[in-house]
């Protein structure tokens, strides 16, 4: 897959180094040609430019690219005219880096997709989010084990665990089902809760809301979720 990630500070360095790492084709961005220069060996490209500028973001190979973060930290009015800018050019995916709630605010007004957190997430983490479609979130228990949560594919909506036999065919194992249920709160004002349902049963069918929670070994969970595109 194909990322732009603008600003190369601890977390966007970090993340654009792993999604290099992983062999993903990475564009790095910041106004500092000394990050550029730091970072060109360990991202596929780097560019020192003015992420905030029209003219300059327009030369970028935005149709091309499958994911674009916004990961700039130390500038918030930085962060916010470059989400809004690229927002603006309608990319295919957006994240982008809240500093705080107030922050956070004003990107979920631009319309951002997704929007990170890095002192409370790391770029690990992201990475692997990124590059396994589908996933929602993932917990790394070892280099070779995780557990990730995941949308039920198309192809298993209305089917059984049995029917679908996670553990034959991709040797993973099911903890659990989430599904998201509406709650309506003493005011009146209705949200979405996650409601765990406990141990999984064979004869349990798998709907189109349902979040799976699978464990097993990273190989066999990407094979999975390559076996669903």
């Amino acid at each position: 897959m194909k990322y732009i990630v603008v600003g190369l500070g601890n977390f966007g360095a970090s993340l654009a180094e792993k999604l290099t790492a992983q062999g993903n084709e990475v564009i790095g961005i910041d106004t500092r040609m000394a990050k550029v220069d730091l970072y060109k060996e360990r991202i596929s490209h780097t560019i020192c430019m003015d992420a905030t500028d029209e003219f300059t973001v327009s030369g970028l190979p935005l149709k091309d690219t499958d994911v674009i973060v916004v990961a700039i930290g130390e500038d918030q009015g930085a962060n916010v005219m470059a989400t809004a800018l690229f927002k603006n050019f309608q990319v295919k995916r957006l994240i982008s880096r809240a500093i705080n709630p107030l922050h956070e605010k004003v990107l979920h007004a631009i319309g951002v997709d997704e929007i990170v957190h890095p002192e409370e997430e790391t770029a690990e983490r992201w990475a692997k989010k990124l590059c396994l479609n589908n996933v929602i979130d993932s917990f790394e228990l070892s280099d070779q084990y995780s557990i990730i949560e995941a949308n039920v594919p198309k192809e298993y909506i209305g089917k059984s665990i049995l029917e679908i036999g996670f553990r034959p065919q991709f040797n993973l194992l099911v903890l659990t089902i989430i599904k998201p249920i509406q709650v309506q709160s003493i005011l009146g004002k209705t949200h979405t809760e996650r409601k765990v349902q406990g141990v999984v049963t064979p004869e349990m069918v798998l709907e189109a809301t349902d979040i799976l929670v699978l464990f097993g070994s990273n190989k066999d969970v990407q094979k999975f979720l390559k076996f669903k595109e």
